[in-house]
């Protein structure tokens, strides 16, 4: 799944950054943690106006974060289903009885007698094909087989393209159109195309379709995730964004199960399109999101649904709450404006550390997608691996909340990276070893996989807190890049496999450790004030809520004065 940023500091929209890969994941978009130092004690969290007014979290929180923690599910099927559009059927070549090649792809001239001619004859490419086992699937509808099979990694890679791009796109819309109406809209599209794909007739239209699809199933995620977040306050932004997670692993789980049942890919591909329907009838549950209507100043919609909140969670709202839903203003505006791409690298130190970020974004996506999407290629039973890596998902997205809300951010994600790294390298020996111990290898497998899991989940809260505020959300898009280069060239990582078997795992295993070392050179965020200011300072506040008594209060002290 694809990564997002979102600033803790609402009301005001910001253009995300993306790869996109699918929520995938995701894992989801990034989130900052609360603008406060701990070694002071007598400074006091930024106001929450919003979250003042009908609570952090409450009932209703529970329930509009659970419902939306779900669209993970369906956009999980759809970045994993081409694992079992294309999973492996044995072939034969028909093109003339006894006398195909080994390899079934090329076979020799016939005579009129029905006997095959001499060895020195030229052989000519096959034509059909009979596959042996049940059901149908892309490769043997659409004859990906011999010098076709390439193809089948052009599938998962034009998917992922349009996450490259859709997470972008839909970001924008999403400032501009609101949260609720970009993420109903891209469901109905998601599951329009979904539908489509399962009666596509031919292979280039399946390709066209699929790019489709993960430009609104990212959207899907973003949107979800970003609503999710702007309605709970506190360090329940850092809970409910890993949370938000946690119905993937339920994706990888069940998307096993309907696949195994369901053995040709039409009919998966719509049982795994048609349920998204479902979602639409949210439209009367889900609100817009009360900080995105706060900072376009449409205070009257905002009480509405204030008014709603307060109602369900048992909560009074304040008294004249309409004089303190103004927009919370932000210094250095003019210092925003004018900040841009060249701000990542006009400092050694900011070099330094844009170009180190690059490289573990490139190396977490290449190490965690390279295990999600090729579990057909590390031997055993795939439909047991799709559950086994859904399950280790679980555990991983738990440590992370730990890590997140304990403060801890460097040694975590550079210990996690290494050994995800070590455990993939690990099954190299292992395969060569003896071909009895696939159950080994799986264990290896799923070791790294439960590890780069949360190496996911924490990379990028990390990334957003080493960027001041003013590039913090240029900072994260520019390190989605090499995350989206990655995510393009993992369908074609176990290609290497026909150079050497253990090629595929020896790049993961590289990139894990050397991505996990670099992680290193980074300083630690998780007890430090926020920076604001491309000085490392943090910015004041402008103090412009009024109180009751016609004065002003100042945000960052939480007093009238």
């Amino acid at each position: 799944m694809p990564i997002f940023h979102i600033p803790t500091t609402p009301p005001t929209p910001t253009v995300p950054g993306l790869i996109q890969a699918l929520q995938s994941s995701t894992n989801a978009k990034t989130q900052e943690m609360p603008e406060r130092s701990k070694s002071s004690s007598s400074e006091e969290e930024e106001e929450d106006i919003v979250s003042n007014a009908i609570g952090e979290f409450g009932r209703w929180q529970l329930l509009l974060t659970f419902l939306l923690s779900l669209v993970n599910i369906p956009c999980t099927w759809h970045i994993f289903v081409p694992t079992f559009h294309a999973r492996h059927r044995d072939y034969v070549c028909l093109e003339s009885p006894g006398c195909h090649s080994v390899d079934s792809c090329w076979v020799s001239e016939q005579i009129s007698n029905g006997s095959c001619i001499d060895s020195n004859s030229t052989p000519f490419k096959c034509r059909n094909w009979e596959f042996k086992g049940n059901g149908s699937t892309i490769i043997s509808e659409f004859d990906l087989v011999c010098d076709r099979k390439t193809l089948i990694n052009l599938a998962e890679m034009m998917f992922l393209a349009g996450v490259a791009v859709g997470g972008l796109v839909s970001g924008i819309i999403s400032d501009k159109y609101g949260r609720k109406k970009t993420l109903l809209t891209s469901i109905f599209v998601q599951c329009t195309l979904g539908t489509i794909i399962a009666f596509a007739p031919w292979f280039e239209l399946y390709l066209v379709l699929r790019c489709l699809l993960g430009f609104f199933s990212v959207s899907v995620v973003f949107s979800g995730f970003v609503l999710a977040i702007e309605l709970v306050g506190g360090h329940w932004r850092t809970i409910t964004g890993i949370s938000y997670l946690f119905p993937v692993s339920l994706g990888y789980c069940t998307i096993s199960g309907i696949a195994y049942f369901l053995d040709d890919w039409r009919h998966l591909q719509l049982a795994l399109s048609l349920p998204s329907a479902l979602f639409l009838f949210t439209w009367f549950v889900l609100p817009e999101s009360p900080r995105w209507l706060l900072a376009l100043g449409r205070t009257k919609e905002v009480i509405e649904i204030l008014e709603r909140a307060a109602k369900f969670n048992k909560k009074e709202l304040p008294t004249n709450l309409d004089k303190t839903l103004v927009p919370v203003l932000r210094v250095g505006q003019e210092e925003n404006k004018n900040a841009g791409v060249q701000d990542l690298f006009k400092t050694a130190a900011m070099r330094t550390k844009t170009m180190t970020l690059f490289l573990i974004w490139f190396g977490v996506y290449l190490v965690y997608y390279g295990l999600v999407l090729n579990l057909s290629n590390i031997g055993g039973d795939l439909y047991i691996n799709s559950v086994l890596t859904g399950i280790v998902e679980v555990p991983a997205v738990a440590l992370s909340i730990l890590i997140l809300m304990k403060g801890g951010r460097r040694w975590p994600l550079a210990l996690t990276m290494i050994v995800s790294g070590i455990f993939a390298g690990l099954a190299i020996p292992v395969s060569w070893i003896s071909n009895d111990l696939q159950w080994l290898i799986t264990t290896f497998m799923m070791t790294s996989k439960f590890c780069i899991s949360s190496s996911n989940a924490v990379m990028p809260v990390y990334t957003a807190e080493l960027y001041p505020t003013i590039i913090r959300n240029i900072g994260v898009g520019a390190a989605n890049v090499p995350a989206g280069i990655a995510l393009m060239l993992v369908p074609y990582l176990w290609m290497l496999i026909d150079m050497h078997k253990a090629l595929p795992l020896l790049v993961i295993t590289i990139f894990g450790i050397v991505g996990g070392a670099s992680v290193l050179l980074l300083p630690e965020t998780g007890v430090q004030p926020l920076a604001d200011t491309l000085d490392g300072n943090p910015a004041a506040r402008i103090n412009n809520a009024p109180c009751n008594n016609g004065s002003i209060k100042k945000i960052n002290n939480n007093h009238c004065t």
